[in-house]
């Protein structure tokens, strides 16, 4: 499953009439916002675009939507969703809504992303910063990346621009990756295609062999920052002509110095973990539902076994113990030294003796002699013949 985050839709300009200030405070007049409806040549060039990404091997697509600045409330329309009701269904396919923000010195002091406007985010599913300067940089890797209803999941950079307007500092990317935000490289740039939606949105008026320049040179950076991990790689061109397929993007990847298996994981697996987790911002802290404790069922080998008696192991090819039996002599002998120690009182002596523990030389002559006195009392009791 190859997936591309970025495919950019075409800004709509409404003709919305603007209040005029002779009548302001006049009379309170609620504004509704026009329905935002794209022409029919926009939609054919839309659905051309979208089959030729099919064609190619994509099966997951989100568009996108860029936003200067910041996000206003009084002013922002989202263009999207009437976007997916013009657009034709189509089987095994998903459609993706992702908003970005360009953000500038401007956007330091705030660019909406605070819980007051938590409803204008709710219909978009990837929200991605694009940070033009190093104070905005700085808030979009630290501040906009944790976990909460309105976390930052993608974090795109000009890569075309004449030359980064920040340095790419180890403490604030490695914050970003451990917070679970990616970095996104657009292969437009790589094209040098004039329809990059990232440079036109960033205010980059290079092109051409520069901007391909441009792009190699900052591309190579941000892989060699993040040492590979945490990297998306997406479209973001315009045109048919500069769109290529999965396999062909991985085999450029890999020449800014990705390894074959992270090259094909920027367009597979981290793109689908990404989603996965871009899903957790409609609930508390990364939690997705209830959990729930599942217990397993007692098998018929198992509850056969717990009932196995213990002789019946012998049954079953395993050797029943048997008691060891002494030798009969061994026996009597520790008997009698049993007896004498309890007629001696020697009851606290014997019990430091072991009871294997062989005779001692006096014991062994004082049973020799007890054995001639019973010998010669039998032979004096016999009758004289």
């Amino acid at each position: 499953m190859y997936i591309d985050l970025n495919v950019p839709v075409p800004t709509i300009t409404d003709g919305a009439p603007m209040p005029s200030k002779k009548s302001k405070g006049k009379q309170p007049q609620q504004q509704q916002k026009p329905a935002i409806l794209f022409t029919p040549a926009q939609i054919s060039a839309i659905e051309a675009r979208i089959d030729l990404l099919v064609y190619l091997g994509y099966t997951v697509l989100a568009f996108n939507q860029n936003v200067q600045k910041r996000v206003d409330p009084k002013s922002h329309v989202n263009t999207l969703d009437p976007l997916l009701l013009q657009l034709r269904k189509r089987s095994g396919v998903a459609y993706l809504k992702r908003l970005t923000i360009v953000l500038n010195e401007e956007s330091e002091k705030g660019f909406g992303l605070t819980t007051s406007n938590a409803a204008l985010f709710t219909p978009y599913d990837l929200i991605a910063l694009l940070p033009t300067t190093a104070g905005s940089f700085s808030l979009a890797c630290q501040s906009h990346t944790t976990p909460s209803p309105l976390t930052a999941h993608i974090i795109c950079l000009p890569l075309t621009s004449p030359r980064l307007p920040f340095n790419l500092k180890h403490t604030m990317v490695r914050t970003a990756l451990r917070n679970g935000a990616v970095f996104e490289i657009s292969y437009a740039g790589a094209l040098g295609a004039e329809s990059d939606a990232s440079t036109s949105a960033a205010g980059s008026s290079e092109g051409g062999a520069s901007a391909k320049r441009n792009w190699w040179a900052a591309a190579r950076e941000v892989v060699r920052v993040t040492k590979g991990k945490g990297i998306i790689v997406t479209g973001g061109v315009l045109s048919q002509a500069d769109l290529r397929a999965p396999r062909d993007i991985g085999n450029l990847i890999t020449v800014l110095g990705l390894p074959q298996n992270q090259a094909h994981d920027a367009a597979t697996k981290t793109p689908q973990s990404l989603i996965a987790r871009a899903q957790t911002r409609r609930t508390y802290r990364a939690v997705f539902s209830e959990p729930t404790v599942i217990i397993p069922a007692v098998t018929a080998e198992t509850s056969s076994q717990a009932t196995i008696p213990e002789g019946a192991a012998s049954s079953q090819g395993q050797p029943a113990a048997t008691p060891t039996v002494g030798n009969g002599e061994a026996q009597k002998a520790h008997n009698k030294k049993r007896s004498r120690s309890e007629d001696d009182g020697g009851a606290q002596q014997s019990a430091d003796v072991p009871a294997d523990a062989p005779p001692t030389q006096p014991e062994r002559e004082k049973e020799g002699a007890q054995r001639k006195k019973k010998k010669a009392k039998s032979s004096a009791n016999l009758p004289a013949q």
